[in-house]
């Protein structure tokens, strides 16, 4: 039987996040949902859900805008530029779809899932392994 896995949400990286919101707000329509910064990781974020179903967490485009130069994602950001950063996945059960994917070949950035302040658990794939996408697997 397939595992359960749907869109959660993709990530786009940033420069300036204030002007990003007003963009996919104003330009396209999209209500944030919410803004906040992420002190561990050095960014700061913002979701925009792509439907107003708030209750059912709709996929969402995730902006991300670095707040440190010494992170992954700003050392990222000044290789690649802004743009598409990752894809994430949510999964029923993180342990069983980490297994999974290591069968066939996935590698990921941490050994284990990182926990955010929620209780969320989420894990990268490495794109060395995911023909070329960073892949973002989450269980909330």
């Amino acid at each position: 039987m397939m595992p359960k896995v749907t869109l959660h949400h993709i990530a786009l990286m940033v420069a300036d996040l204030d002007a990003a919101i007003a963009f996919y707000r104003d330009a396209l329509g999209i209500a944030l949902e919410g803004a906040h910064d992420v002190d561990a990781e050095g960014v700061r974020v913002a979701f925009l859900p792509l439907h107003g179903d708030y209750a059912n967490r709709p996929p969402a485009i995730e902006l991300v805008q670095p707040t440190r130069l010494d992170t992954g994602v700003a050392k990222w950001m000044a290789t690649h530029g802004q743009g598409m950063h990752h894809i994430c996945v949510q999964v029923d059960d993180i342990d069983a779809a980490m297994k999974r994917a290591s069968e066939h070949g996935a590698t990921f950035t941490s050994a284990e899932p990182g926990r955010k302040s929620d209780g969320t658990r989420y894990v990268f794939i490495h794109p060395k392994t995911a023909f070329g996408a960073l892949i973002e697997l989450v269980q909330t």
